[in-house]
């Protein structure tokens, strides 16, 4: 959730070889009341990336950035044609997900699951780092492997090493982790902490 290529390029630097898959928000300040990855940002080689777009035209990021990173996850409620869009990602050989906010229902994309590769699931109201963790959305994974067993499951938001554990009880296949990493002394220890906490359960 960088502000500039500077800070960007600190947390590269703070999570290379700890990490091998970086996901990145992008917040235009009008989808959410924040500004995050709002600028023509430039990645490094070492880590594979998926991108969660909290903006209103996700189809102008995608033509001008899209080609770097290699999974794309996308707001339905933003999107006239959300198949077309589904359709285009997949065009330029990239995988495709669709993010649910704590308040959008699972029936709003019950047509398009069986044509994603992941739903992200936000257990915080989106735009900023170390938001209150949300429990109910949670619920939503039932649902959604329901419909479409295959699907993974990506849950965001508020993850430390108490909250990840009910993401896996909850059934989530993908867990994502913002400033609780990013923002220690010890990137490498906290993770660990994360990992832990996922075999326990």
């Amino acid at each position: 959730m960088a502000k500039n290529q500077k800070e960007l390029d600190l947390d590269l630097q703070k999570l290379k070889g700890i990490v091998k898959e970086l996901h990145l928000d992008v917040v235009d300040g009008k989808f959410a009341k924040n500004k995050a990855m709002d600028f023509d940002f430039k990645l490094k080689r070492e880590f594979s990336y998926n991108v969660h777009l909290m903006v209103n035209h996700p189809e102008t990021w995608i033509d001008k950035q899209g080609k770097k990173v290699n999974t794309i996850i996308f707001h339905p409620e933003v999107v006239d044609n959300i198949d077309e869009l589904i359709k285009k990602i997949k065009q330029k050989k990239k995988k495709v997900g669709l993010a649910l906010k704590p308040e959008t229902k699972v029936k709003e994309i019950k047509d398009y699951l069986k044509s994603v590769d992941y739903v992200l699931i936000l257990t915080v109201h989106p735009g900023f780092y170390g938001a209150k963790f949300l429990s109910a959305p949670l619920r939503k994974i039932k649902q959604i492997k329901k419909i479409n067993p295959k699907i993974k499951v990506i849950v965001d938001g508020g993850m430390n090493p108490k909250t990840i554990q009910k993401a896996v009880k909850a059934g989530g296949d993908y867990f994502v982790s913002g400033s609780f990493v990013t923002k220690a002394e010890n990137p490498r220890e906290k993770i660990k902490s994360l990992m832990n906490s996922i075999k326990s359960k």
